[in-house]
């Protein structure tokens, strides 16, 4: 159901259809995509209550295909059954050429109503009520063949006018949202014979509905959910679920759906303004209110439903399991219509639980969503009786009345992560106070201990000061004592004594005070002189210590200032470096995208495949003169560059690996690189880091060295297999796998490393990267078992190995097999030529012929465009015995 027709051929199911056997509904209209209108504001009633209910009644639309090729040719005799007024928004449904009967709907379209139109009338209300908080179902209901998926999944990428309601309602809900606030998440899922697949991840099939038993409403816990940022990640998301749906070819559509798609989007939004109302009503306490107050959330949902096309077995031609498909789609059809009947007639129940798909729908109908129904019908009289019914759906949906609820809650994650910023706050706070607190008691003691040193040295003073006052007392004691003995000598002198002369007599007690004193004063001057050198010897070594400490100061503070100054120097150059990172940055995504968009065009193949690209790109953004990313690296040095691999910046990282990946892509600068320890560096990244920018830029630089043979066995002799395992096994983000496949597929040419490489796990590595459906890995995956199994023929012809090939013991024969017969080219050369180099040794033959390789090798050897491969292929079946007798007994010839 990929065009609005019935019948013809349809190659992808986005809008890439054969004209000639399919009419597309294309009414003329412009091909400039139009801007989102302004959204109404429809807020006003909601802030007054959030948990008020207000009634909306089923909306539904009735849209007429054109008449395709066939239809033309085989009704050209007969006027449609259907007759459209949608001035009145009437229809008429013809019994015969002169009777009908009128139906009239909210909405009439006709085969000339562009795209812009229907989303217009049947989508916009809805994707303004899920902006404003309520939940929205949009859904499309016809026989097959009949324009559903055209009207909601066309994603318009040849015609921007004929983009489906999906794309137009995910560019308004990103055109009204504000992306630091709010939030956009997507789930795709489809119900395929009762059971419910993820179309985000095959491997999920059967997710489990759950129900909450006191609201009732109902989720899918299991089903992937990705946040997605812009449109274009929301357009490869459906392109990836489309791929994955089902779909097969009846009578009356080439590609009919065999399932019902569901495309559900979360829309949160934080509403703003409510804190400052409630902080102006509670008084003097603004601030706190505003920190307690959790902030208010808007969680809409709205649902989009694809729903498979009721059809006539009769009509279909559905035989074996397309017959089952189609009595589940009819089976769960019909309960959707048992359901709409119990809720138009207002009974008092209604059997939502006979179905999957009715509980799913359980909130579209008698819920709480703003639902729109549009139903497709078509023109051919050979289906009336599938319009009829049709129409008569539409008409019972329109008496189904919603009650229309607004989805608001308080955040408290928010609040919760709020207060956590303000603790981290204070506790800073807390931190920078005790901070000071410390410094001041530092202070402090700094002062008391400059005290300290001031009263020693005043005490140093006042005590010399009094030596010398004792010094001076005890001169002028011993000056008069003197002067009083000669006083006292001459007194007793008389020159007439007699002739006895009687000499004086001076008491003994007063000669024993006076030795006593002079005794006394000679020790005090003895221990005043003692001390007196004691302090001169003091003050020596202190002014001895403060002229080292004052030369060590100065050193200090030279050191100080060139420390200084080499901190500025190197911050100016790393801003310079960063400024030139940053440039060369973004000619390397320039460069990574240019060669992403010729990808899936050319041929992924051979060593030289991944330089040649980058050497072409690098020539072409330099206009001739010599390309940036060799300035930088005369400028700055290897050595600088490959140091900022280690920057705990990881968007310098990032900058940094891509200046390695495209300087690894000259072979030129390869051995400098590998010199200078890049391949230790590249090679530590992919084990320390869990960027996936990082890894994948960082596999492919090491992807690029890998084509030097001496490159090879450094790679293995650092564990670099190892390595580049654990990243495929971790890796999901298939150009990462991409490059990784590519570094083994490198290694896998090596003849001198065939069983290391095995014994480090390489072999089962490239075959687990099959997982990634993208061309491209399988490409790599292929091009690295042909390299492999190419050393390997070497090998035995050479004697130098026997027995069978450690590819087929690893488990590689099944998929080469599979892929054989690819339609991507570069997948096939490289499978046919691993199938040829397998098939020269007798030893594979046995396992070859019961792996069914051996018809590959005949249709190789037959159909193969290449005559290269195909005159190998022949010559191998005619050198082995083995497949020559399994082919005589099978009667094939060559």
């Amino acid at each position: 159901m990929s065009t609005f027709s019935q019948g013809g051929a349809s190659s992808n199911r986005n809008g890439n259809t054969n004209s000639n056997t399919r009419t597309s509904f294309k009414p003329p209209s412009s091909n400039v995509k139009s801007k989102p209108t302004q959204r109404r504001n429809t807020t006003t009633g909601a802030a007054k209550d959030r948990h008020a209910s207000v009634p909306g009644r089923v909306r539904v639309a009735v849209r007429l295909r054109p008449r395709n090729a066939e239809e033309s040719v085989a009704d050209a005799d007969f006027a449609d059954c259907v007759e459209l007024q949608p001035e009145l928004k009437r229809l008429k449904l013809r019994k015969n050429n002169w009777d009908g009967e009128t139906y009239e709907f909210d909405e009439v379209l006709t085969e000339f109503a562009s795209q812009k139109r229907v989303y217009e009338v049947v989508a916009r209300p809805v994707v303004e009520s899920v902006l404003d908080g309520y939940n929205g179902t949009i859904m499309a209901y016809g026989q097959t063949g009949t324009g559903k998926t055209y009207t909601l999944g066309r994603l318009g990428e040849e015609d921007t006018a004929a983009r489906g309601i999906m794309v137009r309602a995910m560019e308004d809900i990103f055109a009204d949202v504000s992306l630091e606030t709010d939030s956009v998440s997507v789930s795709y899922l489809q119900l395929y014979m009762e059971t419910i697949q993820d179309l985000l991840d095959p491997a999920n099939d059967n997710i489990a509905i759950v129900e909450d038993p006191k609201t009732g409403d109902v989720s899918l816990p299991g089903a992937t959910l990705v946040e997605i940022r812009d449109q274009q990640s929301f357009v490869e998301l459906l392109r990836l679920g489309e791929a994955h749906r089902f779909a097969a070819n009846t009578k009356l559509n080439t590609e009919s759906s065999r399932s019902h798609a569901i495309l559900m989007v979360h829309v949160k939004r934080s509403i703003k303004g409510r804190d400052a109302s409630h902080s102006s009503e509670n008084g003097n306490h603004p601030h706190m209110v505003k920190s307690l107050k959790a902030p208010i959330v808007r969680k809409a949902k709205l649902v989009v439903v694809d729903l498979a096309g009721s059809e006539r077995i009769d009509k279909s031609g559905s035989e074996g399991h397309m017959l089952e498909e189609a009595k589940s789609i009819n089976l769960s059809l019909s309960a959707l219509g048992k359901c709409i009947n119990s809720l138009a007639e207002n009974s008092a129940h209604v059997p939502f639980r006979d179905s999957k798909l009715t509980r799913l729908l359980r909130d579209s109908f008698g819920g709480t969503a703003r639902t729109s129904l549009v139903i497709t019908i078509g023109p051919s009289p050979r289906h009336r009786g599938e319009t009829a019914s049709t129409i008569m759906f539409g008409q019972r949906a329109m008496k189904v009345e919603n009650m229309i609820k607004l989805k608001e809650e308080f955040d408290y994650k928010s609040l919760s992560r709020r207060l956590d910023i303000e603790l981290d706050k204070l506790i800073m706070e807390h931190e920078r106070q005790q901070k000071a607190f410390e410094d001041e008691i530092e202070r402090l003691a700094t002062e008391a201990q400059h005290q300290i040193s001031e009263a020693e040295r005043n005490y140093v003073d006042s005590l010399e000061k009094e030596r010398s006052k004792y010094q001076k007392e005890y001169m002028e004691s011993v000056k008069k004592l003197e002067e009083k003995f000669l006083m006292n000598q001459r007194k007793n002198e008389e020159p007439n004594m007699k002739s006895s002369m009687e000499i004086p007599k001076v008491s003994a007690e007063e000669m024993a005070d006076l030795k006593k004193m002079l005794q006394k004063e000679t020790l005090l001057r003895k221990a005043a002189e003692g001390e007196t050198n004691n302090l001169k010897i003091h003050v020596a070594e202190l002014k001895q210590s403060e002229t080292s400490a004052k030369s060590e100061i100065s050193k200090l503070h030279k050191m100080l200032e060139d420390e200084a100054h080499q901190k500025e120097k190197l911050e100016g150059e790393i801003a310079i470096l960063q400024s030139q990172l940053l440039h060369l940055s973004l000619e390397a995504d320039e460069t990574s995208r240019q060669l992403d968009e010729g990808r899936f065009e050319k041929e992924v193949g051979g060593r030289d495949s991944l330089t040649s690209q980058v050497k072409h790109q690098l020539q072409a953004s330099g206009n001739g003169e010599k390309p940036s990313i060799g300035k930088l690296f005369e400028q700055v040095g290897l050595q600088k560059i490959l140091s900022l691999l280690e920057a705990e910046d990881a968007d310098v990282r990032i900058h940094a690996v891509k200046v390695v990946a495209n300087l690894a892509a000259e072979e030129t600068n390869q051995g400098r690189i590998v010199e200078a320890g890049g391949l230790t560096s590249l090679l530590t990244l992919l084990k320390t880091t869990q960027d996936e920018t990082i890894l994948r830029v960082a596999a492919g630089a090491i992807a690029n060295l890998a084509m030097n043979e001496t490159n090879q066995e450094l790679i293995m002799a650092q564990g670099g297999i190892s390595l580049l395992s654990m990243t495929a096994a971790n890796a999901e983000d298939p150009q990462t796998l991409r490059m990784v496949a590519g570094a083994i597929a490198n290694l896998c040419g090596n003849d001198k490393l065939q069983t290391e490489l095995r014994g480090e796990g390489g072999i089962k590595a490239l075959l687990g990267m099959v997982r990634c459906r993208h061309p491209d890995v399988h490409a790599q995956v292929a091009r690295g078992i042909a390299n492999y199994a190419k050393c390997e023929s070497r090998a035995s012809s050479q004697g130098l190995k026997s027995g069978r090939s450690f590819l087929i013991e690893d488990g590689a024969l099944p998929w080469i097999v599979q892929n054989a017969n690819n339609e991507a080219s570069s997948i096939r050369r490289h499978i046919e030529l691993a199938l040829c180099h397998l098939a020269q040794h007798e030893a594979n033959a046995r396992d070859m012929i019961k792996g069914g390789a051996l018809w590959e090798l005949v249709r190789i050897s037959r159909d193969c465009s290449r005559e290269d491969i195909k005159t190998l292929a022949h010559r191998t079946l005619a050198s082995i015995p083995a497949f020559q007798a399994e082919m005589r007994r099978m009667r094939v010839s060559r």
